[in-house]
């Protein structure tokens, strides 16, 4: 298992890029983590999955659902914010 926390930049808010997501970790299979809007316009990802379902992941986050326009996918390396949750294991949501 490997975990990444990504950062999706463009126009990805009030789109349904959140719902998008939990939908397409559900059609992958195996991931497990949450997806949130950032206060900066972008959303941040934190996910957990054996390396060949994030790469599926990441691959669809480049292009997100038809109404997203994604600019830039970039890895948060680090500490996170002390107010987002840990992973839940099998469980992707909104937060």
């Amino acid at each position: 298992m490997k975990e990444v926390y990504i950062r999706i930049k463009g126009r990805v808010q009030g789109i349904g890029f959140r719902y998008w997501a939990v939908h397409e970790a559900a059609e992958i299979g195996g991931i497990s983590g949450w997806i949130h809007n950032a206060a900066d316009g972008s959303v941040e990802i934190l996910m957990s999955a054996e390396e060949d379902k994030l790469d599926q992941m990441l691959a669809a986050c480049h292009q997100g659902p038809s109404l997203a326009r994604v600019d830039k996918v970039e890895f948060i390396v680090g500490r996170r914010s002390s107010f987002l949750p840990p992973i839940e294991y099998g469980v992707f949501k909104r937060v």
